[in-house]
């Protein structure tokens, strides 16, 4: 009997090895889907706040944050933040505001026609 048990141990801890490698990329993966998530909520929340500024769908409000970002070439993600941190009151970089002004200026007014 104490072999069997002896063989099982073994196993197992051989078993573990071998998902060592798989745990560590599974790890990964995670963290990875977090940080994903984590700047896909500050985009919505950016794309949120240019629907309450010039009423629009999701898809409309959309468009001038990417444009601008392309346009400064500034990555979405750092665009949004930056509009979301407005929020808490902190200053919105000029060259961007400019940007984004004249942008929600023209999506106000294809929504007035």
């Amino acid at each position: 009997m104490g072999q069997t048990a002896r063989g099982q141990a073994e196993e197992v801890a051989w078993g573990d090895v071998a998902l060592e490698p798989v745990i560590v990329e599974l790890r990964a993966a995670n963290d990875q889907l977090l940080r994903a998530l984590a700047v896909r909520v500050v985009i919505d929340q950016a794309i949120g706040m240019v629907m309450v500024l010039a009423p629009c769908s999701n898809g409309t409000a959309r468009s001038p944050l990417v444009e601008r970002a392309q346009h400064s070439n500034v990555k979405l993600r750092e665009l949004s933040a930056a509009l979301v941190a407005t929020a808490d009151g902190e200053a919105f970089p000029e060259p961007l505001h400019k940007e984004l002004r004249r942008a929600l200026r023209r999506l106000h007014a294809e929504n007035r026609r």
